[in-house]
């Protein structure tokens, strides 16, 4: 081989060479080698391979998603999801909130108001000389004194218990009740709509229109300390007697009474108080 057929293999084998970051010349039968040391060159070690770069956006691998600075935990691969996995503070997740005490403990006493119950009985009584009428709520509807509405009635003769006054009778009795209403500016529609309302068969034993009132107890420590009306009712013509019974006992109140032109006001309850 000659000396240009040589130089020409040198040449190849030196390009070849410096495509491997290596540059080899040749001198004889010695082989110099020098290394590029470029700082945009690198290599490996030719006995072990290089390291893949890892994907991005696995959890808890170098190269994957950070929370706060740190790798987030491994995923959870047994089926069950953890609340607070993954969120980075450490805290465990946050307990159910406690239900609240009972009120039933024994050690705070008995301060359920349902274990409590009232009762409003009565108040459906008369004054004697009324004859079984309820001759206040009448003059109240009326928005005269019960007095005068007595004066008036004192001039009326009444029919039998179960029978109807005839025509003559009721234009009689009529005439005697408008001739002392009448000034009070009492009409006579009005006064046929007020005693219709109140109208009752005493030999029945039936009562007028009413509405019976209802209240619940408050209690405080196992202490009846007040009464809450939740119906005042209507058509009360007597104070009715109020008693609230519990695990502790039975209590006595007393309410009070009121009377207005309004069929659904007049004889109302409006306060309970206890003895």
């Amino acid at each position: 081989m000659n000396i240009q057929t040589k130089i020409i293999l040198a040449s190849a084998l030196s390009v070849v060479l410096a495509g491997s970051g290596i540059i080899a010349l040749s001198a004889g039968s010695q082989v110099f080698a020098a290394t590029d040391t470029s700082p945009t060159a690198t290599s490996a070690p030719q006995d072990k391979p290089a390291k893949p770069k890892p994907r991005q956006g696995e959890a808890g691998k170098p190269g994957g998603p950070h929370v706060n600075g740190q790798n987030p935990p491994p995923p959870n691969h047994d089926g069950v999801d953890c609340p607070g996995q993954g969120q980075g503070d450490g805290l465990p997740p946050s307990s159910p909130a406690s239900s609240p005490p009972s009120n039933s403990d024994p050690a705070s006493g008995i301060t359920n108001p349902s274990t409590y119950s009232v009762a409003i009985s009565g108040g459906l009584t008369t004054d004697p000389q009324d004859k079984g009428r309820p001759v206040v709520l009448i003059a109240a509807a009326l928005g005269v004194p019960t007095e005068v509405f007595r004066e008036a009635f004192s001039g009326v003769t009444p029919s039998g218990l179960d029978s109807q006054p005839s025509h003559e009778l009721a234009q009689r009795n009529k005439a005697a009740l408008m001739k002392v209403l009448g000034p009070y500016g009492i009409t006579n529609e009005r006064l046929d709509e007020v005693s219709n309302f109140y109208r009752y068969n005493g030999n029945r034993t039936a009562t007028w229109q009413k509405t019976s009132a209802t209240a619940t107890a408050i209690v405080t420590d196992g202490v009846v300390t007040g009464v809450t009306i939740t119906n005042p009712g209507a058509g009360y013509s007597s104070t009715p007697t109020v008693s609230i019974t519990g695990p502790t006992g039975t209590v006595t109140a007393k309410a009070v009474v009121t009377y207005t032109q309004d069929f659904k006001t007049n004889g109302s309850i409006t306060s309970i108080t206890l003895d």
